[in-house]
C-alpha cells in the first residue's frame, strides 16, 4: 500500500474545505497534456476538484486554466507544484513527498522482481 488511508483521508477533506488553490504543472505535467491536446497551455491554474484514485492514482486534482482553456484537466497531485503561502503546503508537500518516495521504491522492486524472473540476476 503506498498511502496511509487515514492520513489521506484528512488531506483530501482539507483540500476540498479550501478550493480552489492556486497551482503551477511540472513540466512533465505541461508536456504530457500538450501531447495529449496539441496546445500549450498556461502553466498556472487552479485545483477546482480533488477526489482520491486508490492506491494507484492517488490524490488526483480537477484543474482549472480560465476562461480561455474549456476543457479541465485531471493531473495526480505529484506533478503539482504548491507556493509555501498555501495553507495547506506542509501536509501537500510531505503527502508528495511520502508517495514519490513508495512509487520509487515499488517500481525498483518491480524491476527487480522481472530481472529475477527474466533470469538477469547474478549471484
Amino acid at each position: 500500500m503506498i498511502d496511509d488511508p487515514d492520513k489521506t483521508g484528512r488531506l483530501l477533506n482539507a483540500l476540498e474545505a479550501c478550493l480552489p488553490v492556486g497551482t503551477r504543472l511540472s513540466e512533465l505535467a505541461i508536456q504530457a497534456i500538450k501531447q495529449s491536446t496539441g496546445r500549450l497551455i498556461p502553466t498556472k491554474c487552479n485545483v477546482v476538484r480533488v477526489f482520491y484514485a486508490g492506491d494507484e492514482g492517488g490524490i488526483t486534482c480537477a484543474l482549472d486554466f480560465g476562461p480561455d482553456i474549456e476543457n479541465q484537466h485531471l493531473v495526480s497531485i505529484t506533478h503539482l507544484i504548491f507556493e509555501r503561502k498555501v495553507p495547506l503546503y506542509s501536509q501537500i508537500d510531505a503527502y508528495q513527498r511520502h508517495r514519490i518516495k513508495k512509487l520509487k521504491k515499488q517500481a525498483h522492486h518491480n524491476d527487480q522482481s522481472e530481472r529475477t524472473q527474466l533470469g538477469l540476476t547474478w549471484p
